[in-house]
């Protein structure tokens, strides 16, 4: 066998072996410098750009909270625990459609202990914990830039929402000083979100 045939077999397998990896860094445009991991972006896409996953309005987690005018205490620990599954939902789509990780991963991370954290307030009160209504409200945004507005404009929203409830007398009373200090963990960790989004957002 000749030396350039042997040099064309081994290019073949490269080009195989690089086509086969799932974890193939690629650039995209206005990636470029943005504190981003984009990977691959066809693993686990399975959406079309700015669809939700299935029909439905936005009736949970920070948009109901809004609308909502007489605010109990389980009022409160249901919209929070839902903002918290639509975030992580949200992220987890766009991470599975573009490739993106930071700083969408570390964040996924973190809504999952504060889901954690309101199950066991629900454990502690004697209540059964919502069921995840995000499927039905996951809306896949165009582009990875689109993506980072998303997590500001969702993150902005989750901030309002805690300090809404914040403001209820309710949490004032000492049966509830628990809820208080956890409503304020969370708030505080979605102002960091929200400071990572838009750090990464103001690269592009």
């Amino acid at each position: 066998m000749s030396k350039r045939s042997v040099s064309s077999i081994i290019a073949l397998a490269s080009i195989l072996i690089l086509a086969a990896s799932p974890v193939i860094a690629l650039t995209l445009p206005g990636a470029v410098d943005t504190g981003l991991v984009v990977l691959d972006p066809s693993i686990g896409a399975s959406q079309t750009p700015g669809t939700v996953a299935t029909a439905g309005a936005v009736t949970a987690g920070a948009a109901a909270a809004a609308a909502d005018r007489d605010l109990s205490i389980e009022d409160m620990m249901r919209y929070a625990i839902e903002d918290e599954y639509l975030a992580r939902a949200e992220y987890e789509l766009i991470i599975a459609t573009y490739g993106v990780a930071r700083p969408f991963t570390n964040i996924i991370r973190a809504e999952e202990n504060h889901i954690s954290w309101l199950v066991a307030a629900y454990a502690s009160r004697g209540l059964s914990v919502p069921a995840d209504p995000s499927a039905s409200h996951v809306v896949l945004p165009a582009s990875v830039k689109a993506a980072l507005e998303t997590g500001v404009e969702a993150e902005i929203a989750n901030i309002a929402m805690y300090d809404s409830f914040l403001s209820s007398p309710l949490l004032a009373r000492p049966e509830n000083a628990d809820l208080r200090d956890l409503f304020i963990r969370l708030r505080d960790a979605s102002k960091n979100h929200l400071a990572a989004f838009r750090n990464a957002l103001s690269r592009y």
